[in-house]
């Protein structure tokens, strides 16, 4: 840290030495630079040029001081800105330290926390030992001597926080420091309880009383409790002391951070904080030794026990006292500090007031801000920006009461720190005090008191963290506050410079609109006039556009037409091929099944199965037959309709050429047009010229009707929202009317499944499939008719586009106009900045040279401000107008993008709904054809199934057990009892099926259809209509639009143009959104339609069954109860077969699916990969169908259910044939038993094929392997042939070879590679022959001279050569041929390869997918199983559910018995009692009769009659036992049919589900097989055709090379014939070209002559070789000499060509000069003369004016003394004294006087001087303010300056004279810095307007020979008259410094 420190201290000093240097470096070049401009005046020259060249080399050494001086002041803004940055890095990292510091606090003052937890322990147990030590000295009597003091109280310091970064090292070293005390601590403590320990254990040694020892105990333990207690109090205070003051010293770094100067302050304080809080902790420790004492004198006190406990009891209470008036003192501070903190909430809302009021006057402020900024974007100008004082005074007077604020509440927070501090110091103190002698009496009260100051505690804590929360808010407010004030201040003060401005601005402009607008009236007349004439050309032009644009739109419509035919039959020959595959397929299949049937008649008598399947096949081949006819007719169709387009094609093309004949005419007429265009636009020119000047002041009115018609577009835009608003409602009111038609929709679902009930017989959906055929028709019409209405939409689309098109030129047009109107801006932006730089010189020269200036320089200044003004006013015109142009470009650019996107939206949207209809159209055709095809299917299917029907009806009527077989038999294959061998019959049967299921969707497809075709209809006419309308509007709209074009304003037109664009855009945008909405309601609509078609189906077939089985329940209500069992049983064996249908057609969906997904899988790469998704939809619908069958399954069981229970009374029957179903279930385990063992053998035979297939595989791999074998064999001929070739051959050859090699297939061996290094080798040697042959080529050409001389020689070796070239040929021709035959060959049989290679991978693909298929199949399988379990299980909990029911039905049945048992008893209690109550009437009437005995017998009777009903009941009650136990065995027996009943269910799915898999495992079987077989045949053929081709090619191989034999011998035969045939030809060629004579002869007599110096003079040759070598080398080298030869003799030629040049002008020039010289001369001579008259008249002038002394000079300096401070008028007089000649002895007794000599002298001098009193003052230049503190000479030298300015007027000069001088002068003042002013910048500052120095200037500069005629009114700017005393300029020497100036002036 320290080093790290030191670095930057060590970086910081080095920059900082660096700046210093820096500076000290820059002091160092401003003084010389002072120096040598006060030396300036010893280095002028008298010379004029001399002058000039000096004062130039001077400039340019100031301007590169200046910029050394720049690049300096740029170095050290460098440097500060690397120092600025070094900072930021010190911060931040000395920021990191910090936090890694305070973390170490943290750490360390957790650390201290533990150690004083540990010394508490270590004091507690100090304590125990000594408490236990006094007991025991107290039992002994034994006094021990006083120890260290045992209650020591942790002194706890709380560093008041960082007072900046410094703090952190301190308080580092002062933990460290704390903890070390710690340490030390505890060790003192640890060794004082080790001699406690001692002492305990030697004062029980001497021994105590157990009653003592006992109350000793509970002692200690209290005390241990409250030690615990205290402990943990300590350990929270100091916690959250900690917490506190970390959240202090966050505070406090981020207050250093803002205001380093407060807490120098804030230091201070915490200094003396802690001061106190030391002297605090002195008196607590003084407080605790005098109570130790005390008690150690009361401990050692003889008086005993008691009065001592008397004591320690009246201590304690003292102490509970002082507690109490502790904890109230404490409640009276927390009463304080939430007073405090409701104060502070109160301020915290009055803070939230004014920042909302600030926020609103921020919000209003930038409103206002916005509105300006508007009017700034409008009209640029500089802005000036004022200040607000009082603002700012508020703002710091609110940031000093914010600091005020935040100063008080830390204080305030220390405060509290310090009090807390305080008070937890003094707890506990006295907590300690109080521990060793407390008793049991005072325990609850301290208990108490301590819950109480918990609660206190706890209330503070809370309170402190409110307080922080309010400090950080009010912080954080005041912080906002101050930011949002200077915003606003700042804001304030633009804004009302900006609005001053801004009204100036407007008030110009409004007077210039008003003059502009006069101007601008005339110029729009003569722009109508122009503009309608450009109108008239246009629309002939656009009208030739659109018949040019029309007639393309025809000619796209034909081809689409053509395109659509071509694609219509491209789909007929795939069509015509897919069913010529099925076809073939079809056959195959039917070829297969005669040979299985063939196969099976051996072995089975069953000739009429194979009849019928024949019958089956004929009737299948017819169908094929017929949709091949009906293909046919098809394509005849489209043919015919083919060749109709052809000749409609013919037709357009004629009338295509007509069109390009009109359009040529137009075309001509266009040129026409064009060249009366160009005429009209050259007078246009002309008149352009006049009128540029009018232009610009008509646009800004052109500008003001732009926002007028802006605002009309505005209202047009808001007419335009309101329709847009209305086709919103409109929009939503279709909504509505959606849902209401949903609604409907509902209803009618509802409506269609209670039809469905009433729907019986399949006729009636036969009917209704015809009637949508018909719908169907009458939709495509109505189709036909949308599409043509899209057509004629597209059109009208496409028109508008043209006008679109139209648009955009103009715009570009405009656009053009508006570039040209950015040139001249820019450049009359050139013409302005040049004036300004012109403007400004001019300036520079007025400020310099105001003492010299001439007349018409002050009005030539004049005319230029007034021109600056004009130019100022016209430049912030053509600001204003380049702004509105360039706003009206952005525009426009915006618009054309606008306009070219929605022209490509709209092509997008035409491309769209052509492709839709195509499409449509196509989709159509498909339908119709393939409804067309199924309803003929189905029509033949429903007839056959009508057959089958009735021969089922039979079947079913006899036996139950029969027929639950034969159904069984019949699902597995139909009509035939045989289940493993007649698979064509099952097929049929599945076929059959799912005719059926096909069928009945087709039909409750076509309703559905027809209703979605109707709202489709509905629909579309609405949006039609809707689309018509718009375009109507938009057709009057477009037509305005031109009319408005027609008119002058272009601009306006564009916007609307724009602005309607706009809003077609958006309503195309909510039509499109609203037909996707309806595609997407269709489609929503024929998903639900369909799944309503499933549930429809579904419902029907379980309505077909609930009326079988009523018809079946009524008839077994008539028969007896056993046929009633009988029909039971044929329901449930119905309800069996319909699940196995059901289960069938399941599978077969299975299968289905699963062909489908194979050929996905296999169409994905054709780029269909969108079908798996919608299979996969399919799939999941399937799904959902069968969980509804799942759940109408449950329903049936359920029906089931009930009607077992109906019949409780037949169990007797239900026994019987439960024994039945018992043998037959057995029956049907063997028969599963034994489709198993068929599954296994299925399984193996499955195995066996996979073995064959891999032979085959195997020998598939010879085959390649022989292939390669041909291949290398093929190679080796090659070779052979290829060994000796010529050089022309060879190309051709190892190209053919190259092209052989790059493409043999990858199954060759190494042989083909070693095969291609020879073919490498064979290259190179031909690459040699070929180099060899061009050298002897050379060679010839070399030697051709001396060939002349060997022409004997060569006649002789002629015969050698020809017969070897005749060699030669013939080997190569034979070369050539076998070449070739091998190429063919070898092309042929890599075609084969490949074909063989390509049928082995698709064979490869073919057994890796059907392994798939497989693999598919299986996990399918065990999915059903799955869900079959899942089914069963539900089942059975079902069952349950159904017991738990019947036992309740059983209970409730039983407990209604009870009550019915009850109820008659008591029935027949009243009864009884009634009986009884008219006996006793009886009796009563019998007593009045008097007839007692009677009364008697009744009275008997009735008791008889009671007996009797009592024996009556219980015999009842028996009944009806048995009757309950009959019940619920019945109910028993019941169950137990049931449960046979379930396994019977259970058997047949697992039968059915094995007998499925086992088919679809035969069938999958059947289908490799075949399929293996298939290829097997294939791959023989294959093989057999190969090896017939490579017998042919072998014995091609051989009759070529006999035939190559034969030819050889033929050539040898022919070759005499052959050379007589070139000796002819080489006289044909010697005639025919003779210009080509020479280099043939040539050729052919080097040929001779190299064979025979091969032969034999090969030393001559090579030595006349090396003579000719070198003869040409010789012959080269010389050639190139005289190359360069010629090179440099061309260069010298031309030099010497340029000297003459030269020398010509050079004479030319030297006779001009020397004219010029004697002309110059006699100037000079001339110009001496003047000079010597001129220095005459000067001596004159001298001598006149030597003893005079001008008064206007004294007046001034008079003035000028009582100007000069007091100080310095000395200096005053003396110079007063010098110029009238006094001496200094004089002067100085003058001035030793006390003033009254000087004032006399002074009203003497004045008094002289009378005659002066008509020339005016001269007024005190603004300088002269700053020049009071500066000395007298310099005074003086400028009082000088300034008043002898003018001077004599001299003779007039010649022109030549007048112009060095002035520019000299002029130069001279302007530019040249003179003394005087050097002397004055130490005092004045140097950014002073340098003043002309006559007195240090050069005579010319000083006395201008040209009389200035000032316009001033100034006495001293005229020249002055000869009466007058003038005080001359003297000519100065060149040594002379300023002081020298003044010394020779004093002088004089």
């Amino acid at each position: 840290m320290a080093s790290w420190l030191g670095g930057l201290g060590s970086g910081l000093g080095q920059s900082l030495g660096q700046v210093g240097d820096s500076l000290s470096s820059l002091t160092g070049q401003i003084s010389s630079f002072t120096k040598d401009i006060l030396l300036e005046g010893a280095e002028e020259v008298g010379d004029a040029a001399t002058e000039l060249h000096v004062s130039n080399s001077r400039l340019r050494e100031i301007e590169s001081i200046n910029a050394a001086q720049k690049l300096e002041n740029d170095r050290l803004k460098k440097v500060c800105s690397d120092l600025e940055e070094k900072h930021e890095a010190a911060e931040l990292q000395i920021k990191q330290l910090s936090i890694e510091y305070r973390n170490q606090l943290q750490q360390k003052e957790v650390e201290i926390s533990h150690l004083k937890a540990r010394q508490n322990a270590l004091q507690e147990q100090l304590q125990k030992v000594q408490t236990a030590a006094q007991t025991a000295q107290l039992g002994a009597g034994v006094l021990p001597a006083a120890t260290a003091s045992a209650s020591y109280v942790p002194e706890v310091r709380h560093s008041s926080g960082f007072e900046g970064d410094d703090m952190d090292f301190g308080d580092i070293i002062w933990s460290q420091q704390e903890i070390n005390r710690l340490s030390n601590e505890v060790s003192r403590l640890e060794s004082e309880v080790d001699h406690w320990k001692q002492i305990a254990v030697s004062s029980k040694v001497q021994g105590t009383n157990d009653a003592e020892q006992s109350e000793i105990c509970k002692l200690q333990n209290v005390v241990k409790e409250l030690k615990q207690n205290l402990s943990q109090e300590i350990d929270e205070h100091q916690h959250e002391l900690s917490v506190l003051q970390d959240a202090h010293r966050q505070k406090l770094v981020e207050l250093s951070r803002r205001h380093r100067e407060e807490l120098r302050e804030y230091e201070e304080r915490i200094e003396e904080l802690e001061n106190r809080l030391q002297q605090d902790g002195v008196s607590t420790d003084a407080v605790d030794d005098p109570k130790i004492t005390e008690q150690k004198k009361k401990a050692q006190s003889p008086d005993g026990g008691q009065v001592e406990e008397l004591q320690v009891v009246k201590d304690l209470e003292d102490e509970i006292r002082k507690l109490n008036h502790q904890l109230s003192s404490a409640k009276a501070e927390n009463k304080n500090l939430l007073k405090e903190q409701e104060f502070a909430k109160l301020e915290k809302i009055q803070i939230a007031q004014d920042y909302e009021k600030l926020k609103s006057d921020f919000d209003a402020l930038q409103r206002s801000v916005a509105e300006q900024d508007a009017l700034l974007k409008e009209q640029k100008q500089p802005q000036s920006k004022t200040s607000l004082p009082q603002d700012v005074v508020s703002l710091q007077q609110a940031l000093l009461e914010a600091e005020n604020e935040i100063a008080r509440l830390s204080s305030l927070n220390q405060k509290e720190l310090t009090s807390a501090q305080h008070k937890h110091e003094n707890i506990l103190s006295s907590n300690t005090e109080d521990q060793n002698s407390e008793i049991n009496q005072l325990r609850q009260d301290l208990e108490r008191k301590e819950h109480e100051l918990d609660e206190s505690i706890a209330e503070r804590e809370t309170l402190i963290a409110e307080l922080e929360e309010l400090d950080k808010q009010n912080q954080e407010a005041t912080q906002h506050m101050i930011t949002l004030k200077e915003q606003l201040s700042k804001q304030h003060t633009e804004t009302d410079s900006i609005i001053k401005q801004l009204k100036l601005d407007i008030d110009c402009e409004r007077k210039k609109v008003s003059e502009l607008e006069t101007e601008k009236m005339k110029a729009i007349k003569e722009l109508d006039s122009q503009k309608e004439k450009l109108s008239h050309c246009s629309y002939a032009l656009n009208d030739l556009h659109i018949t040019k644009q029309q007639l393309q739109d025809n000619i796209k419509d034909l081809q689409e037409q053509l395109r659509k035919a071509h694609e219509c039959n491209s789909q007929s020959k795939k069509e015509i091929e897919e069913l010529q595959q099925r076809l073939k397929e079809r056959e195959e299949e039917f070829h297969v099944s005669l040979s299985k049937l063939t196969e099976k008649s051996n072995e089975e008598s069953n000739h009429t199965c194979q009849d019928l399947i024949l019958k089956d096949r004929e009737v299948e081949i017819a169908k094929l037959q017929n949709v091949v006819s009906e293909n046919k007719r098809i394509n005849e169709d489209l043919q015919k309709s083919l060749s109709n387009l052809r000749i409609e094609n013919g037709k357009l093309m004629a009338t295509i050429e007509e069109l390009k004949q009109e359009l040529s005419d137009a075309i001509s007429e266009k040129k026409k047009v064009h060249l009366e265009k160009d005429t009209l636009v050259e007078a246009l020119k002309m008149e352009k010229r006049q009128l540029e000047s009018e232009l610009n002041e008509t646009e800004k009115r052109l500008l003001e009707q732009a926002r007028n018609y802006e605002k009309t577009i505005e209202d047009l835009s808001k007419a335009r929202s309101m329709d847009t608003s209305a086709l919103q409602l409109e929009h939503e009111r279709l909504v509505k009317l959606h849902q209401e038609k949903d609604f409907k929709l509902a209803e009618l679902k509802k409506t269609i499944e209670q039809m469905e009930l009433d729907h019986q017989e399949t006729k009636e959906m036969l009917t209704t499939s015809l009637g949508g055929q018909k719908q169907l028709t009458d939709l495509i019409k109505e189709k036909e008719v949308f599409i043509e209405k899209y057509k004629n939409q597209a059109l009208q689309a496409k028109q508008e586009l043209e006008e679109y098109m139209k648009v955009s030129k103009k715009q570009d047009v405009l656009k053009q106009n508006l570039e040209e109107k950015d040139r001249s801006l820019a450049v009359m932006k050139e013409e302005n900045n040049h004036l300004k730089e012109e403007i400004e010189r001019l300036k520079d020269q007025q400020s310099r040279s105001t003492p010299v200036v001439e007349p018409k320089t002050l009005d030539i200044i004049i005319e230029l401000e007034s021109e600056v003004t004009q130019l100022k006013v016209i430049k912030s015109n053509l600001e204003e107008e380049i702004k509105v142009l360039k706003k009206t470009i952005e525009d426009q650019n915006q618009a054309t993008v606008k306009l070219q996107q929605s022209l490509q939206e709209q092509r997008k949207e035409i491309d769209e709904s052509k492709l839709q209809c195509q499409q449509m159209n196509v989709t159509h055709e498909r339908l119709f054809l393939e409804k067309d095809e199924e309803i003929k299917n189905l029509q033949k299917t429903i007839e056959q199934i009508k057959t089958q029907l009735h021969k089922e009806r039979q079947i079913i009527q006899t036996d139950a057990s029969d027929l639950f077989q034969e159904t069984k038999v019949q699902t597995l294959n139909g009509e035939n009892g045989n289940e493993k061998h007649d698979l064509s019959k099952a097929e049929i049967e599945r076929l059959v099926k799912g005719i059926k299921e096909r069928e009945m969707e087709i039909k409750l497809l076509n309703e559905k259809n027809v209703s979605l075709s109707q709202q489709i209809d509905q629909l579309s006419k609405d949006e039609v209509g809707k689309l018509n309308r718009i375009i109507q509007e938009k057709d009057l709209e477009i037509q305005a639009l031109n009319a408005r074009v027609s008119s002058a304003s272009y601009r306006q037109d564009v916007l609307s143009l724009q602005q309607q664009l706009q809003a077609y855009v958006l309503e195309r945008e909510q039509v499109l959104a609203v037909l996707s909405e309806k595609t997407r309601e269709n489609s929503q609509l024929k998903t639900e339609y369909r799944n309503i078609m499933d549930m429809v189906a579904a419902k029907e077939a379980a309505l077909v069954r609930l009326q079988e089985e009523n018809r079946r329940l009524s008839n077994r209500s008539e028969n007896s109860s056993q046929e009633m069992s009988r029909e039971t049983i044929q329901n449930l064996s119905r309800i069996i077969r319909e699940k196995d249908i059901e289960i069938d057609a399941l599978s077969q969906k299975c299968q289905t699916l699963l062909t489908v997904l194979q050929t996905s899988s296999t169409g994905a790469d054709n780029g269909a990969g969108g079908v798996n998704s919608n299979q996969f939809e399919e799939l999941l619908q399937e799904r959902d169908k069968l969980k509804q069958q799942v759940k109408k399954m449950e329903e049936w069981k359920q029906q089931v259910i009930t009607t077992v229970q109906n019949m409780q009374h037949e169990s007797a029957h239900l026994q019987e044939e439960l024994h039945r179903l018992q043998a037959q279930i057995s029956v049907e385990s063997d028969s599963t038993s034994r489709l198993q063992v068929d599954y296994n053998g299925l399984i193996q035979s499955y195995e066996q094929n996979e073995k064959k297939l891999k032979s085959f595989s195997q020998e598939l791999a010879q085959v390649q392997h022989s292939i390669g074998q041909l291949y290398s064999t093929k190679d080796l001929l090659l070779s052979k042939l290829d060994l000796v070739t010529p050089s022309v051959a060879t190309a051709a050859t190892v190209s053919q070879l190259s092209g052989v090699q790059c493409s043999p297939p990858e199954a060759l061996s190494e042989e083909s590679k070693l095969l291609q290094n020879e073919l490498e080798q064979l290259k190179k040697k031909l690459q040699e022959k070929d180099s060899t042959i061009r050298i002897l080529q050379e060679n010839n050409q070399r030697l051709s001279d001396s060939v002349a001389t060997a022409s004997e020689i060569e006649r002789k070796s002629q015969e050698g050569t020809e017969s070897e070239m005749r060699q030669i040929k013939e080997k190569h021709d034979v070369l050539q041929k076998s070449l070739r035959e091998k190429d063919i060959l070898i092309k042929s049989k890599s075609d084969q390869l490949l074909s063989v290679s390509e049928n082995l991978s698709n064979k490869e693909n073919e057994n890796e997918l059907l392994k798939q298929a497989v693999t598919n199949l299986k996990e399918r399988n065990l999915i059903l199983e799955m869900d079959i379990r899942k089914l069963k299980e539900e089942n059975e909990k079902i069952v349950a559910r159904c017991r738990e029911k019947e036992t309740e039905f059983r209970a409730l049945q039983e407990t209604n018995m009870q009550f019915s048992m009850m109820l008659k008893e008591k029935e027949f209690e009243s009864h009884s009692m009634k009986e009884k109550a008219l006996a006793f009437e009886k009796l009563l009437k019998d007593k009045e009769q008097g007839k007692t005995g009677e009364l008697n017998q009744l009275l008997n009777e009735v008791k008889s009659m009671q007996e009797k009903a009592v024996t009556f009941q219980q015999e009842r009650d028996q009944v009806m036992v048995a009757l309950k136990q009959k019940q619920m065995e019945s109910s028993a027996l019941q169950s137990e049919v049931q449960h046979l009943h379930e396994k019977e269910q259970r058997l047949n799915q697992e039968l059915e589900r094995l007998r499925n898999h086992l088919l679809e495992m035969e069938d999958s079987y059947t289908r490799e097989a075949l399929a293996a077989e298939d290829r097997e045949v294939k791959l023989r053929k294959k093989v057999l055709i190969l090896e017939e081709k490579l017998a042919s090619s072998s014995t091609a191989v051989e009759n070529a090379s006999h035939q190559a034999s034969l030819q050889v011998e033929s050539l040898q035969e022919q070759l005499n014939l052959v050379s007589k045939q070139r000796d002819e030809t080489m006289l044909q060629l010697t005639i025919s070209q003779d210009q080509v004579k020479q280099y043939a002869l040539s050729l052919a007599n080097l040929q001779m002559v190299l064979e025979q110096f091969q032969q034999e003079e090969k030393a001559m040759y090579s030595a006349e070789l090396e003579r000719h070598q070198k003869q040409s080398a010789e012959w080269k080298k010389k050639a190139e000499n005289l190359e360069e030869k010629v090179v440099s003799l061309q260069e010298s030629l031309e030099e010497a060509n340029a000297a003459l040049d030269a020398a010509s002008r050079l004479t030319e020039q030297l006779d001009i000069k020397e004219e010029q010289i004697e002309e110059l001369k006699k100037e000079g001579e001339v110009r001496r003369e003047m000079l010597e008259d001129m220095q005459n008249k000067l001596m004159n002038l001298m001598n006149s004016t030597e003893g005079k002394v001008d008064k206007l000079l004294m007046r001034n300096l008079f003035i000028g003394h009582f100007h000069t401070p007091k100080n310095k008028r000395l200096e005053v007089l003396r110079l007063m004294g010098s110029i009238l000649g006094l001496k200094k002895e004089e002067l100085d007794q003058l001035l030793s006087e006390e003033q009254r000599g000087v004032t006399r002298w002074v009203t003497g001098w004045l008094g002289g001087g009378a005659g002066s009193k008509s020339v005016p003052s001269t007024p005190l230049r603004p300088t002269h303010q700053n020049i009071f503190n500066s000395s007298f000479s310099e005074l003086f030298v400028k009082f000088l300056e300034t008043e002898s300015s003018p001077s004599l007027p001299p003779p007039k000069l010649s022109v030549h004279h007048m112009k060095p001088l002035g520019a000299a002068g002029t130069g001279k003042t302007s530019s040249t810095p003179p003394n005087s002013q050097m002397q004055d910048s130490p005092v004045s500052g140097m950014g002073r307007r340098p003043d002309a120095n006559p007195f240090l200037a050069p005579r010319s500069a000083a006395v201008p020979l040209i009389t200035p005629a000032s316009s001033s009114g100034h006495l001293l700017m005229k020249p002055i008259s000869d009466a007058l005393p003038t005080f001359t300029p003297l000519p100065v020497s060149s040594d002379a410094s300023a002081g020298a100036v003044l010394k020779d002036l004093l002088k004089q």
